[in-house]
């Protein structure tokens, strides 16, 4: 089996089968059937996933994030002193045009990494199933920051910042070498905040808060540096970042200008998964700040929020002028995102769904002739 990375990739979550919708609605919200009826489902789900994924010509698999309902929420809500609270209709955060359920992520103790977290599972199970190199996505460590509001940490030491990222370093740390630990060699974190905080509102956001974005996206930067310097040699960290995706809408707009240098010196991050879909994200010049080596960018040409395909010819034209910022051999193609980074999906079908990633392996083919 050849080895990651690859020239063509993709973000990790998949739109969710009826199968899966009825069971996890049966499970959670009806208590109509055992647990192991929705861990069925989803296995089947998962499998068929993997199946899919492994036809297309992938040579990276996930598990779509199947047993996810949100791409980040669960994986916080496994953490060590970090508690879920869901909120009024009235709460919710606004997308555009669109809203997004409330929940408030709630510090309630110093935080730390359990070595039973259900995601560790969650990657076995892909191992298992797959014959390519098994992939899984969780969200980075300025997640919990970022989406934690400060009347929400009842932690007196997380005043002090540098104590706070301090913990959740040394709790993606442990996240790292568990994973590391269970046969993981691509560990992939979603740390959406670098794109984020390159949107004049929300960047006026945090200076109204007493916090420069710029030095927060530096110290975003080095939280994840410190996460991962300890990894083996053989694993490799990739990074996605958007502006946001749920039911094909968005949260924020902006160019990657503010964060490039951060990101691509001073994470220490593998592969750059960054979205490119649409004139929101800004121009292709950040990315001249990629130094020359054998970190990757995969620029997100192919939206996942509408199942209209992008021709063949646009993509080549797109390369050819990313290229003029970075090495053509350190790039490869993903996806702008992932398809369903909720449980309720973007607004495509899975016959979309499968073209696009279909896309992605002949843009790879035809622009490195390799997938």
């Amino acid at each position: 089996m050849s080895q990651a990375p690859y020239r063509a990739d993709h973000v990790g979550s998949l739109l969710r089968p009826p199968a899966v919708k009825a069971a996890r609605e049966a499970y959670y919200e009806k208590k109509s059937i055992p647990f192991e009826e929705l861990k069925g489902a989803e296995d089947a789900a998962i499998r068929d996933d993997i199946a899919m994924q492994e036809a297309v010509g992938l040579k990276v698999v996930t598990d779509g994030e199947t047993r996810r309902t949100f791409w980040h929420y669960d994986f916080m809500d496994g953490l060590s002193g970090l508690d879920l609270v869901r909120g009024s209709e009235e709460n919710a955060v606004q997308f555009h045009g669109t809203k997004i359920p409330a929940i408030f992520p709630t510090i309630t103790k110093r935080l730390d990494f359990p070595l039973d977290h259900p995601m560790i599972e969650h990657f076995k199970f892909v191992a298992a199933n797959t014959k390519v190199t098994p992939k899984i996505s969780i969200p980075g460590p300025s997640c919990v920051h970022f989406r934690t509001e400060p009347d929400n940490v009842h932690v007196p030491e997380y005043k002090d910042l540098s104590v706070y990222f301090g913990d959740l370093s040394r709790a993606y740390a442990k996240a790292v070498k568990a994973f590391y630990d269970a046969g993981c060699r691509y560990l992939q974190m979603d740390d959406i905040y670098f794109a984020y905080l390159g949107d004049e509102k929300i960047r006026a956001q945090k200076k109204a808060e007493g916090i420069d974005p710029d030095w927060l996206i530096d110290q975003y930067a080095v939280m994840m540096h410190e996460a991962i310097k300890d990894r083996p040699a053989d694993m490799l960290i990739g990074m996605h970042m958007c502006r946001g995706n749920f039911r094909s809408t968005w949260a924020a707009e902006g160019s990657y200008d503010a964060a490039a240098d951060a990101i691509f010196n001073k994470s220490g991050v593998d592969l750059f998964f960054m979205e490119y879909d649409s004139d929101r994200a800004g121009g292709l010049e950040p990315l001249r700040l990629l130094p020359k080596g054998k970190q990757r960018v995969y620029p997100g040409f192919i939206t996942t929020k509408t199942g209209q395909l992008e021709k063949l010819d646009d993509l080549r034209r797109k390369f050819d002028e990313a290229s003029k910022y970075a090495d053509l051999g350190q790039l490869g193609i993903a996806p702008q995102c992932g398809f369903a980074s909720t449980e309720h999906g973007n607004d495509i079908t899975e016959d979309d769904q499968k073209r696009k990633l279909e896309l992605v392996v002949e843009t790879a083919h035809t622009i490195w002739g390799e997938p």
